[in-house]
């Protein structure tokens, strides 16, 4: 189970911490990533981390604004966004995804429910 929170509402160039709380014991193992769908638009890839923290990608309309971690001790996996844009606006989901490295949604299985984020211009 996943459960994504710290979305609301900001203003353009505010900051803002999304966390995703994973359940399960073999939670280090997977890859875990974020998605967010805009308001009319498709859900599209934001970032991933492998279980190991060793890699981590980032789609190119976030790189130097978004980073993304994780703590397997927690089971959380997290998302700062800093600088936030109005088309940053969407629901954003976290997601588990395989063992290896990925940023495909098709490689992502288990989906948590979204969490709003708008930024006003």
């Amino acid at each position: 189970q996943l459960q994504a929170s710290g979305g609301g509402l900001v203003q353009a160039g505010a900051s803002l911490r999304l966390s995703c709380a994973a359940s399960g014991r073999t939670f280090s193992n997977y890859t875990m990533g974020w998605f967010r769908q805009p308001p009319g638009k498709e859900r599209e890839f934001v970032s991933s981390i492998t279980g190991s923290s060793l890699s981590t990608y980032y789609t190119n309309f976030v790189k130097g604004r978004f980073t993304i971690s994780r703590d397997n001790a927690k089971n959380m996996v997290y998302l700062q966004m800093n600088s936030l844009k109005p088309e940053d606006t969407a629901a954003y989901y976290c997601a588990r995804g395989p063992i290896y490295r990925s940023s495909r949604a098709s490689d992502f299985g288990f989906w948590g429910q979204g969490t709003l984020v708008t930024v006003s211009s």
